[in-house]
């Protein structure tokens, strides 16, 4: 049966995890459930803003659970879905990729950089490329 709305399914696949955030806060959730704070503590560089239009991005595409803690002050917490953890799994190739070309992409990040003037590297440590060794390392690590 043909799509309407994906060409394939990588292009489906794509869509969900699409820009630059969204496989990073995948990755982080992968170490366990995250209150908001903690989250965005270990995605530096990343506003306010962005972060809760990920996050509610995440959420309707099924990704993601949002849990309100109730309490004073109020607190939510984020963790993976069934169909997240089994996104995060497929990102593990993806990353083993980055892993292999890491000193090949940087450099072209560096040139760029020169290039523009300005900095595009993200934050350090973190990223699908830590989910390969997170998921072959065991017991989460704190990135960067």
């Amino acid at each position: 049966m043909k799509s309407r709305y994906f060409s394939c399914g990588l292009d489906a696949a794509v869509s969900v995890v699409e820009g630059k955030w969204k496989p990073l806060i995948l990755w982080e959730l992968s170490q366990g459930p995250r209150r908001y704070g903690k989250l965005r503590r270990a995605l530096p560089g990343i506003s306010e803003k962005m972060l809760i239009q990920q996050l509610k991005q995440l959420q309707r595409d099924g990704l993601i659970a949002r849990t309100d803690l109730g309490g004073v002050p109020p607190g939510v917490e984020y963790a993976l879905t069934p169909l997240g953890e089994s996104l995060n799994e497929a990102l593990v190739p993806l990353g083993d990729w980055g892993e292999k070309h890491l000193l090949h992409l940087e450099s072209l990040q560096d040139g760029e950089a020169r290039h523009d003037g300005a900095a595009s590297a993200g934050p350090a440590g973190v990223g699908p490329a830590g989910l390969a060794a997170a998921s072959r390392a065991g017991p989460a690590r704190q990135p960067g």
